[in-house]
């Protein structure tokens, strides 16, 4: 491709709404142009990189044995309904672009795709015989995102390879989930990208387990915590670990003291001068399900803890059904205007003890009746601690559990792990972090799917029986732009060869020189012939100018027709490295063959 005729404009200045730096970049380079908020059109450049990272994904697919389909983007709210998801993907998380056309028939734009495809396996899977089955496809998704941000990273229309499939036990499942585990890190090598395979929540998707696939790069939104012997790895909202140890308690006795203007952590523990390890705070949080009921959550933890939100909401969607619910809507701190609208009088925030009496709580069909009591693990092992009194300005001391409180039944995880922590499977190797950004996801589902929309098959024995389901992704766009945030220096894009839109490019300073140009045609013209894919710069700028564009959109190798031409050679620089050296005319297609072998 000769620039002199395509699509090509760079920026010299960063646009204003991009925020990190391969939107820049690539809002420069000219490979994508922002339509709307969170809408890109993906310009010839962009386009290349993203079927090469789709042919990339593709063969690793295929190779597994899966076969590529091709579902529908307009979903009937019918099956989502049967799910048990639609309110969730509408209203809950709100995701969902949802309208309703001339029929008056509720429909909604895919953000994924295990509805539809459970429909297909429904009308069509029958025995046994059958499966396992795996199909995939690459298409392009829609959320509708309420700040879309960073360009393709979190845009509102997307590409993504999202597969699924059936089996008639877990042993077979998890056969095709470590086949998957392979492919993607098969995936993500072959594109050049450095990546960690990271245990996840499963989120709004479900399932009994799933592994993220995050490629590290500063600017990631996810963080990543892990151990440097590799045996662990997990994205923060789904990671486990050992605490620091709880000091041991200064105090021997239970007694109420006065600890007055000591509404914080930090506050009790300078009045009392004892360690956030001692005390435990009992953190009041308002819980809003499905069913339109409200429930007011107790959460005990220790004072030095922060509370994971995600292991939070895991926690209370597993008690939904006692609340004629299927999920819960939204989770939040109570603001005091809120307090009073329940409360029958006056809580002493900041002061709450374990045993809050429920009498709190006005008696509402809209308001459960009693607090939901969740103790997290670290509060549960403390001797001898501090916490309120139930009454403003005073704390207890000494206190223990099953003397002065009642330990709540509901015993959980919900710590936050962070940075320092020890990690289960070797106490003596601390957490690490890193941030990352998830361009892939896989997840055992099991018959979330199958159960709730009748997708079931007949077994040896002529029984029937649902089907056991396993769902993977891979986001195109955002594993393209992953690669820009990974690899980029203060002139531009650094592309990996493997998914770079074209190997190399010639540059040709002077287009009034006959010899340039005769040189630079013929390395064209034999350079795309022998499978290195090239563009030719033979626009009607100066050198300076090819130069910086050259370095800009990020081309692995530069030929450079210039002085050099005089001995038969020309310059070829490295843009990985800016490695420049002089080679001989004739050689320059070999050479370039055997460095992209």
């Amino acid at each position: 491709m000769r620039l002199s005729n395509k699509l090509f404009v760079t920026l010299r200045d960063d646009p204003g709404d991009a925020e990190i730096p391969s939107h820049q970049l690539l809002l420069r380079a000219g490979y994508i142009r922002r339509i709307g908020s969170g809408v890109y059109a993906y310009l010839p450049l962009m386009w290349r990189v993203l079927q090469k990272v789709s042919q990339i994904v593709r063969e690793e697919m295929n190779a597994t044995g899966a076969e590529e389909c091709l579902l529908p983007q307009l979903q009937p709210a019918e099956l989502w309904k049967d799910s048990g998801r639609w309110d969730t993907y509408t209203k809950a998380e709100g995701i969902m672009f949802s309208l309703i056309d001339r029929r008056e028939q509720q429909l909604g734009l895919g953000p994924t795709h295990e509805e539809v495809i459970t429909t297909v396996a429904r009308d069509m899977i029958r025995s046994y015989r059958q499966l396992p089955l795996h199909l995939y496809q690459i298409q392009t998704k829609f959320r509708d995102e309420i700040r879309p941000r960073f360009g393709l990273m979190r845009s509102r229309e997307f590409i993504m390879k999202d597969g699924y499939s059936f089996h008639t036990d877990e042993e077979s499942l998890k056969k095709t989930y470590q086949d998957m585990y392979q492919a993607y890190s098969n995936m993500l090598r072959r594109a050049g990208l450095a990546f960690r395979a990271v245990e996840a929540d499963s989120g709004a998707i479900g399932g009994s387990g799933s592994t993220e696939f995050m490629v590290l790069a500063d600017a990631g939104e996810d963080e990543v915590l892990y151990t440097e012997d590799g045996k662990y790895a997990a994205n923060v909202e789904k990671a486990v670990s050992l605490p620091a140890e709880a000091e041991t308690s200064p105090f021997t006795r239970f007694e109420k003291r006065e600890t007055p203007g000591t509404e914080s952590i930090e506050k009790v523990c300078k009045f009392l001068k004892c360690s956030p390890t001692h005390i435990i705070k009992n953190i009041l949080y308002q819980a809003v399900y499905d069913s339109g009921l409200t429930v007011l959550v107790l959460v005990n933890i220790r004072g030095d803890q922060e509370v994971n939100e995600v292991k939070f909401q895991n926690e209370l969607t597993k008690l939904a059904c006692q609340f004629g619910a299927k999920t819960v809507v939204s989770i939040s701190v109570p603001t005091n205007e809120i307090i009073a609208s329940w409360s029958t009088k006056s809580l002493p925030l900041g002061y709450i003890a374990p045993d809050l009496d429920d009498d709190y709580i006005a008696g509402s069909k809209q308001v459960h009746s009693q607090f939901v009591r969740l103790v997290d693990k670290t509060a549960v092992e403390l001797k001898n601690f501090v916490t309120g009194a139930n009454e403003s300005g005073s704390h207890v001391v000494g206190a223990n559990w099953c003397e002065q409180f009642k330990l709540p039944e509901l015993v959980v995880d919900i710590r936050k792990a962070r940075v320092g922590d020890r990690s289960l499977h070797d106490p003596s190797q601390t957490l690490k972090t890193a941030r990352g950004i998830e361009v892939g996801h896989i997840f055992q589902l099991g018959t979330k799917y199958s159960e709730a929309m009748g997708a079931t098959y007949i077994n040896e024995q002529g029984e029937k029986k649902p089907l056991i389901m396993g769902c993977y992704g891979v986001g195109v766009s955002r594993l393209a732009q992953s690669a820009v945030e990974q690899s980029y220096d203060k002139d531009g894009i650094i592309w990996p060869v493997a998914i770079a839109p074209y190997h190399s490019i010639i540059t040709i300073p002077n287009i009034k020189d006959a010899q340039q140009i005769e040189v630079a045609e013929k390395l064209y013209t034999e350079l795309n012939k022998a499978g290195v894919e090239t563009l030719l710069d033979d626009r009607d700028e100066r050198a300076g100018v090819k130069f910086k564009d050259a370095d800009l959109i990020g081309i692995p190798f530069r030929i450079v027709t210039g002085r050099a031409i005089a001995n038969g050679k020309v310059e070829v620089v490295k843009r990985a490295n800016r490695e420049s050296q002089q080679i001989a005319i004739e050689e320059v297609v070999n050479t370039l063959q055997q460095w992209l072998k």
